[in-house]
Protein backbone atom coordinates (compact mmCIF):
# COMPACT_ATOMS: atom_id res chain seq x y z
CA UNK A 1 0.00 0.00 0.00
CA UNK A 2 2.78 2.21 1.00
CA UNK A 3 4.74 1.90 -2.28
CA UNK A 4 1.59 2.30 -4.74
CA UNK A 5 0.81 5.61 -2.57
CA UNK A 6 4.27 6.93 -3.38
CA UNK A 7 4.51 5.58 -6.93
CA UNK A 8 1.05 7.60 -6.96
CA UNK A 9 2.92 10.27 -5.54
CA UNK A 10 5.62 10.55 -8.09
CA UNK A 11 3.03 10.16 -11.02
CA UNK A 12 1.03 13.37 -10.18
CA UNK A 13 4.08 15.10 -9.58
CA UNK A 14 5.39 14.23 -12.56
CA UNK A 15 1.93 15.69 -14.25
CA UNK A 16 1.64 18.71 -12.16
CA UNK A 17 -1.69 17.79 -10.51
CA UNK A 18 -0.25 19.24 -6.95
CA UNK A 19 -4.46 19.00 -5.64
CA UNK A 20 -4.04 15.57 -6.21
CA UNK A 21 -1.08 15.59 -4.56
CA UNK A 22 -2.25 16.83 -1.66
CA UNK A 23 -5.38 14.68 -1.25
CA UNK A 24 -2.91 11.64 -1.70
CA UNK A 25 -0.93 12.69 0.71
CA UNK A 26 -3.36 13.31 3.17
CA UNK A 27 -4.30 9.56 2.72
CA UNK A 28 -0.83 8.87 3.25
CA UNK A 29 -1.02 10.87 7.02
CA UNK A 30 -4.56 9.08 7.45
CA UNK A 31 -3.08 5.76 7.21
CA UNK A 32 -0.21 6.08 9.34
CA UNK A 33 -2.60 8.08 12.44
CA UNK A 34 -4.99 4.73 11.71
CA UNK A 35 -1.86 2.78 11.96
CA UNK A 36 -0.71 4.50 15.53
CA UNK A 37 -4.17 4.32 16.78
CA UNK A 38 -4.44 0.71 15.92
CA UNK A 39 -0.99 0.24 17.57
CA UNK A 40 -1.83 1.67 20.16
CA UNK A 41 -5.38 0.12 20.50
CA UNK A 42 -3.42 -3.59 20.39
CA UNK A 43 -1.14 -2.30 23.44
CA UNK A 44 -4.39 -1.33 25.44
CA UNK A 45 -6.14 -4.61 24.67
CA UNK A 46 -2.56 -6.77 25.31
CA UNK A 47 -2.81 -4.37 29.12
CA UNK A 48 -5.97 -4.52 29.49
CA UNK A 49 -5.94 -8.44 29.15
CA UNK A 50 -2.36 -8.78 31.68
CA UNK A 51 -4.29 -6.80 34.40
CA UNK A 52 -7.61 -9.03 34.21
CA UNK A 53 -5.11 -12.39 34.17
CA UNK A 54 -3.27 -10.73 37.38
CA UNK A 55 -6.74 -9.51 38.45
CA UNK A 56 -8.20 -13.35 38.40
CA UNK A 57 -4.80 -14.75 39.85
CA UNK A 58 -5.39 -12.69 43.11
CA UNK A 59 -8.87 -13.41 42.84
CA UNK A 60 -8.25 -17.09 43.30
CA UNK A 61 -5.71 -16.66 45.98
CA UNK A 62 -8.03 -14.17 47.74
CA UNK A 63 -10.76 -17.53 47.35
CA UNK A 64 -9.05 -19.89 49.02
CA UNK A 65 -7.67 -17.89 52.11
CA UNK A 66 -11.69 -17.30 52.77
CA UNK A 67 -12.11 -21.01 52.28
CA UNK A 68 -9.02 -21.70 54.56
CA UNK A 69 -10.55 -19.59 57.11
CA UNK A 70 -14.11 -20.63 56.85
CA UNK A 71 -12.63 -24.31 57.86
CA UNK A 72 -11.04 -22.40 60.57
CA UNK A 73 -13.75 -20.52 61.81
CA UNK A 74 -15.76 -23.42 61.59
CA UNK A 75 -13.45 -25.40 64.15
CA UNK A 76 -12.90 -22.11 66.69
CA UNK A 77 -16.97 -21.93 66.88
CA UNK A 78 -17.05 -25.62 67.68
CA UNK A 79 -14.28 -25.19 70.22
CA UNK A 80 -15.41 -22.25 71.83
CA UNK A 81 -18.98 -23.01 72.25
CA UNK A 82 -17.61 -26.36 74.08
CA UNK A 83 -16.12 -23.45 76.08
CA UNK A 84 -19.05 -21.68 77.10
CA UNK A 85 -20.76 -25.53 77.49
CA UNK A 86 -17.70 -26.45 80.12
CA UNK A 87 -17.96 -22.79 81.87
CA UNK A 88 -22.11 -23.72 82.41
CA UNK A 89 -20.76 -26.95 83.86
CA UNK A 90 -18.69 -25.02 86.41
CA UNK A 91 -20.83 -22.51 87.71
CA UNK A 92 -23.56 -25.46 88.47
CA UNK A 93 -20.96 -26.70 91.04
CA UNK A 94 -20.42 -22.69 92.50
CA UNK A 95 -23.98 -22.90 92.75
CA UNK A 96 -24.04 -26.02 94.52
CA UNK A 97 -24.25 -28.70 92.82
CA UNK A 98 -21.75 -31.51 94.28
CA UNK A 99 -18.06 -32.57 92.15
CA UNK A 100 -18.60 -36.55 91.21
CA UNK A 101 -15.91 -36.40 88.36
CA UNK A 102 -13.35 -34.96 90.13
CA UNK A 103 -11.05 -34.80 86.77
CA UNK A 104 -13.83 -33.66 84.39
CA UNK A 105 -14.64 -30.70 86.29
CA UNK A 106 -10.58 -29.93 86.33
CA UNK A 107 -10.47 -30.61 82.44
CA UNK A 108 -13.61 -28.16 82.41
CA UNK A 109 -11.54 -25.25 83.80
CA UNK A 110 -8.20 -26.19 81.80
CA UNK A 111 -10.11 -26.08 78.51
CA UNK A 112 -11.12 -22.54 79.72
CA UNK A 113 -7.68 -21.08 80.40
CA UNK A 114 -5.97 -22.17 77.66
CA UNK A 115 -7.82 -20.53 74.99
CA UNK A 116 -6.18 -19.53 71.70
CA UNK A 117 -7.00 -16.01 69.78
CA UNK A 118 -8.37 -16.66 66.02
CA UNK A 119 -5.86 -15.24 63.09
CA UNK A 120 -7.19 -14.46 59.85
CA UNK A 121 -5.48 -15.54 56.72
CA UNK A 122 -4.87 -13.00 54.87
CA UNK A 123 -1.32 -13.37 52.79
CA UNK A 124 -3.20 -12.54 49.01
CA UNK A 125 -5.15 -9.61 50.65
CA UNK A 126 -2.11 -7.91 52.22
CA UNK A 127 0.11 -8.96 49.10
CA UNK A 128 -2.67 -6.83 47.10
CA UNK A 129 -2.88 -4.13 48.81
CA UNK A 130 1.34 -3.91 49.54
CA UNK A 131 2.24 -4.24 45.84
CA UNK A 132 -0.51 -1.10 45.58
CA UNK A 133 -2.33 -3.35 43.49
CA UNK A 134 -5.93 -2.63 44.93
CA UNK A 135 -7.00 -1.22 41.90
CA UNK A 136 -6.51 -3.86 39.67
CA UNK A 137 -10.28 -5.26 41.37
CA UNK A 138 -12.61 -4.07 38.74
CA UNK A 139 -15.30 -5.58 40.84
CA UNK A 140 -16.37 -2.88 43.38
CA UNK A 141 -18.50 -4.82 45.19
CA UNK A 142 -15.75 -7.69 45.65
CA UNK A 143 -13.36 -4.83 47.05
CA UNK A 144 -15.95 -3.50 49.45
CA UNK A 145 -16.43 -7.24 50.70
CA UNK A 146 -13.25 -7.14 51.23
CA UNK A 147 -12.55 -4.40 52.99
CA UNK A 148 -15.88 -5.26 55.07
CA UNK A 149 -14.00 -8.74 56.09
CA UNK A 150 -11.09 -7.08 57.19
CA UNK A 151 -13.09 -4.57 59.63
CA UNK A 152 -14.84 -6.98 61.26
CA UNK A 153 -11.96 -8.90 61.69
CA UNK A 154 -10.38 -5.92 63.76
CA UNK A 155 -13.48 -5.63 65.47
CA UNK A 156 -13.06 -9.36 66.10
CA UNK A 157 -9.49 -8.32 67.52
CA UNK A 158 -10.82 -5.65 69.84
CA UNK A 159 -13.04 -8.17 71.51
CA UNK A 160 -10.68 -11.26 72.33
CA UNK A 161 -8.24 -8.16 73.73
CA UNK A 162 -11.59 -7.41 76.02
CA UNK A 163 -12.10 -11.02 76.84
CA UNK A 164 -7.88 -11.39 77.52
CA UNK A 165 -7.98 -8.63 80.47
CA UNK A 166 -11.17 -10.49 81.59
CA UNK A 167 -8.88 -13.95 82.06
CA UNK A 168 -6.23 -12.51 83.12
CA UNK A 169 -8.15 -10.24 86.36
CA UNK A 170 -11.12 -12.88 87.14
CA UNK A 171 -9.20 -16.14 86.09
CA UNK A 172 -5.50 -16.40 85.89
CA UNK A 173 -4.63 -14.14 89.05
CA UNK A 174 -7.35 -15.58 91.24
CA UNK A 175 -6.35 -19.18 90.36
CA UNK A 176 -3.42 -18.94 90.81
CA UNK A 177 -3.24 -17.49 94.13
CA UNK A 178 -5.96 -19.72 95.41
CA UNK A 179 -5.27 -23.73 93.58
CA UNK A 180 -2.07 -25.70 93.13
CA UNK A 181 -2.23 -25.57 89.21
CA UNK A 182 1.07 -27.87 88.83
CA UNK A 183 -1.31 -30.61 90.89
CA UNK A 184 -4.22 -29.42 88.67
CA UNK A 185 -1.83 -30.05 85.08
CA UNK A 186 -0.72 -33.23 86.30
CA UNK A 187 -4.47 -34.70 86.94
CA UNK A 188 -5.17 -33.07 83.28
CA UNK A 189 -1.85 -34.75 81.72
CA UNK A 190 -3.07 -38.34 83.55
CA UNK A 191 -6.32 -38.10 81.55
CA UNK A 192 -5.72 -36.75 78.33
CA UNK A 193 -2.65 -39.42 78.28
CA UNK A 194 -4.44 -42.30 78.97
CA UNK A 195 -2.13 -42.63 82.58
CA UNK A 196 0.87 -42.33 80.37
CA UNK A 197 1.92 -39.12 81.93
CA UNK A 198 1.14 -37.00 84.69
CA UNK A 199 -0.61 -38.08 87.85
CA UNK A 200 -3.23 -39.86 88.89
CA UNK A 201 -5.79 -38.60 91.74
CA UNK A 202 -3.26 -35.50 91.92
CA UNK A 203 -6.71 -33.68 93.26
CA UNK A 204 -9.93 -34.32 94.64
CA UNK A 205 -13.21 -32.67 96.00
CA UNK A 206 -11.23 -30.93 99.01
CA UNK A 207 -8.54 -29.84 96.18
CA UNK A 208 -11.12 -27.44 94.64
CA UNK A 209 -13.62 -26.15 97.83
CA UNK A 210 -11.46 -22.78 98.25
CA UNK A 211 -11.44 -22.50 94.31
CA UNK A 212 -15.59 -22.40 94.79
CA UNK A 213 -15.55 -19.97 97.43
CA UNK A 214 -13.61 -17.62 95.22
CA UNK A 215 -16.40 -15.10 93.65
CA UNK A 216 -13.77 -13.61 91.61
CA UNK A 217 -13.51 -16.81 90.20
CA UNK A 218 -17.08 -17.81 89.45
CA UNK A 219 -17.37 -14.04 88.07
CA UNK A 220 -14.97 -15.25 85.43
CA UNK A 221 -16.70 -18.10 83.97
CA UNK A 222 -19.71 -15.89 83.73
CA UNK A 223 -17.50 -13.64 81.92
CA UNK A 224 -16.08 -16.89 80.01
CA UNK A 225 -20.02 -17.58 78.69
CA UNK A 226 -20.72 -14.18 77.93
CA UNK A 227 -17.09 -13.45 76.11
CA UNK A 228 -17.22 -16.69 74.10
CA UNK A 229 -20.98 -15.47 73.09
CA UNK A 230 -20.27 -12.25 71.94
CA UNK A 231 -17.13 -13.25 69.98
CA UNK A 232 -19.31 -16.85 68.40
CA UNK A 233 -21.72 -13.70 67.01
CA UNK A 234 -19.39 -11.85 65.59
CA UNK A 235 -16.82 -15.14 63.96
CA UNK A 236 -21.02 -16.12 62.50
CA UNK A 237 -21.16 -13.11 60.63
CA UNK A 238 -17.75 -13.02 59.62
CA UNK A 239 -17.70 -16.76 58.29
CA UNK A 240 -21.43 -15.77 56.75
CA UNK A 241 -19.40 -12.45 55.00
CA UNK A 242 -16.59 -14.96 53.84
CA UNK A 243 -19.37 -17.47 52.47
CA UNK A 244 -21.14 -14.38 50.32
CA UNK A 245 -17.25 -13.47 48.96
CA UNK A 246 -16.58 -16.54 48.10
CA UNK A 247 -19.71 -16.58 45.89
CA UNK A 248 -18.91 -13.19 44.29
CA UNK A 249 -15.43 -14.16 43.13
CA UNK A 250 -17.18 -17.60 41.82
CA UNK A 251 -19.60 -15.35 39.63
CA UNK A 252 -16.50 -12.84 39.03
CA UNK A 253 -13.94 -15.55 37.75
CA UNK A 254 -16.71 -17.43 35.34
CA UNK A 255 -16.69 -14.29 33.27
CA UNK A 256 -13.02 -15.29 32.43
Amino acid sequence: MIRLLAAARRRLLAENRFTRYLAYAAGEIVLVVVGILIALQINTWNDARKDRQKELAYLANIRADLVTNIAEMDRYLEVRTGRIMAARRILDHFNGKPITDVSAFNADGISIYSWQRFYLVENSYQELVGSGNLALLSNHAIKNQLLDIQALYHKMKGEEDHYRFDTETTLYKPLHQTMDTEAMVADFEYRVSGGKSGRKGAVDAATFAPFLRNQTLKNGFVMTIIGYDTMNAQMRELRQRCETLVEAIDAETRRG
